[in-house]
Formats: C-alpha cells, structure tokens, sequence
C-alpha cells in the first residue's frame, strides 16, 4: 500500500518555503506523491492548487508528467544513489508547442528513515532555447553573408586589375606604364588574399596556404619565363588572426614586388619566403639570390614599397632587418613578444 502522507504532517515553515517561492517546484514523498507544490508551478502549467496535493506525479494535469525517465531519476534519488542535475526534459501537452524544461531534484533527509521528501525545481527554458538558436541562425547568416562579400570584393579586384593592364598596354609614358602595373601587382595580391579569406571558416587563416596561393598570383602576373625564375614558400602550420594575415600579406607582396623587379636583372634566380613561429614570437623573411642591395652612393633611395612595409612591420610590432644573403638580399622582420629581448635591425632602403 502506497504511503500518502497527509500536507499537515510537514512542518508548516516547510510547506511555506515550497509555496512561496517564484520559481516552480514541487514538495515530494519517496514514493513521488505531491506534498506540497508552489503558486508559481501551479500557475506555469495550468494545475488547480486545490487538486494537487495527495497526487501522484504521473497523475498531475492530464498526466503529462507520467514520464517513466524522470520517476526512475526520482526514485534513485530518493534512495541516496543519485541526484538530478539538470536534466532536460520535453513537455509536451495536448494542443501546445512542446517545452524545453531543466529539472533539479534533491533528497531531504532529516535521519528518519519514514519520512524521506524529494525536492524538485523546474525552470522553462524553452525561450532561452528559442533565443539561442536565433542567435546561432543570425550568427551562421552573417557568416554567409560575409562570404559572399568577399568573394564579390575579390572578383571586383580582379576587374580593376584588369582594367589597370589594359590601361598600362595604351599609355606612352614607360613611368606611367610602371606605376599602373605596380597597382596591377598590389590589386591581384590583396584580391588572392581576398579568396584565402572567403575560404576560412574559423576566423583564422592559414599561413602556408595563404602565402603560398598569394605567390602564385604575383608570380602568374609579373613571371614571364618561370624557368628562369622561381618562388618557393617554406611556412610552418602557423594560423593567425584574418587582420595579422592582411599586413603579412601585403608586406610579402611588397618585398616579392620589390625583388622581382630588382634583384635579377637578366640572370635566373628564386625568391623565399619563410615563416615560422614559436608561442607568439615569429619571423618572416624573404630572400632573394639576385644582385644583392647596392650601397654607398649607388644604393636606392627609399620609395612607396619601403614606406608601405616599415608600415606594417611597425603595426605588427615587428623589426626590421636587411641583411646580404651571399648572394643576394634577405629582408627579416621578427616580432619578440618579450620586450627585453628585442633588437632593432637596420630599416630598409626597399627600392620600389
């Protein structure tokens, strides 16, 4: 025979802290019969306060709460083997959108054995829930959205660039003629930047691929014999934040530019671009096997190319450094997050 205790047994302190509460819950015997149940609960699910008391769970309402789940959660919480911790449940009720709930139930026990009581708190999170999922829908929208927008900002890059050869093919002046193709070179890089960033997905982009996609590009534009000249990316697994990818990029654009332009003349060579990184220290270098930086009076005086780089090293917290390669030239920037162990280098004279 089931145990129904009746509500005056309970100490009316108890029974007031259960009623009173905004947060619906329920006052249970071991064998899950409602002792007691608070004004909120009785007001989120539509239950008569009069009728509650004496019931048993499964027999609440229209007998939604008859879940064979949740009493065996009950009733192993009610023997001291477990508790229920947030566990979720779908309500459902005739005629009504389902639910989403989070249960808690606890054993109160004052050592006597025959007087065992369970309490359960219930919070609707069901708009929580709904909330959420908008936000991830607004977030995997945006996401989208901005995909798209880049692909179009790359494909426009591409007219300009092409619009910028045709324009340098009909000018007379030869400096003209360079200026139009050095943007040419400049657009194409940030256009395939562009195209690396609409593929990336975690907000981060991949260095090796990047660079190595970026110099393909300038190669394809300003190589007319890759037999004779060549340019090799040897870059670790590093992945950096999309805006650090940016100014990376633009500064390997200028560096390649500036020795595609300088360092050979007639004769083949290669041009290197490395990065790797440690923690957050990194270094980027590029070099060439080309002529070497002249000096003295025949060496270059400073251009766009050597202002756009100091530029962005400096934005990236980052020194510079020109060294001879023998042959050649190498352009280092290292970046050393520990302050006391940077060095500034000798900034450069990048011709372009």
């Amino acid at each position: 025979m089931q145990k129904t205790p009746p509500a005056h047994f309970e100490a009316a302190s108890t029974l007031a802290v259960v009623v009173s509460p905004n947060e619906p819950l329920l006052y249970l015997s071991d064998d899950q019969r409602v002792i007691a149940a608070s004004a909120s609960f009785c007001r989120a699910f539509d239950i008569d306060p009069k009728t509650v008391c004496g019931q048993s769970l499964r027999e609440i309402g229209n007998g939604e709460w008859a879940m064979p789940q949740l009493a065996s959660l009950l009733t192993a919480t009610a023997s001291g083997s477990a508790d229920i911790e947030a566990y979720e449940i779908n309500f459902q009720r005739p005629n009504q959108k389902t639910r989403h709930l989070v249960v808690n139930a606890r054993r109160l026990d004052d050592g006597d054995l025959d007087h065992i009581r369970l309490l359960l708190a219930i919070t609707d999170v069901t708009d929580a829930r709904a909330e959420a999922r908008l936000k991830d829908d607004l977030v995997r929208d945006n996401a989208i959205l901005l995909q798209e927008v880049q692909h179009r900002v790359a494909n426009s890059l591409q007219i300009i660039a092409s619009v910028l050869m045709q324009s340098a093919r009909r000018v007379q002046s030869e400096e003209a003629r360079g200026h139009l193709h050095n943007a040419h070179h400049r657009v194409m890089s940030i256009a395939a930047l562009q195209r690396q960033l609409s593929m990336s997905n975690s907000g981060k982009v991949e260095l090796r691929t990047y660079f190595t996609q970026l110099c393909q590009s300038l190669g394809a534009s300003m190589i007319a014999d890759p037999d004779r000249l060549s340019i090799q990316v040897t870059v670790d697994g590093s992945a950096v934040e999309a805006d650090v990818s940016v100014r990376l990029g633009l500064v390997v654009t200028e560096l390649v530019i500036n020795a595609l332009k300088h360092a050979f003349d007639e004769r083949p060579g290669s041009i290197v671009i490395d990065y790797h990184s440690s923690g957050k220290d990194w270094t980027l270098s590029v070099t060439d096997n080309g002529i070497g930086m002249p000096a003295g009076r025949d060496a270059p005086k400073a251009g766009l190319g050597t202002g756009i780089v100091e530029a962005l090293a400096k934005s990236l917290n980052g020194d510079i450094q020109v060294s001879d390669a023998g042959p050649g030239t190498a352009v280092t920037i290292r970046h050393l997050e520990s302050a006391g162990l940077r060095t500034r280098g000798s900034h450069s004279n990048l011709t372009e």
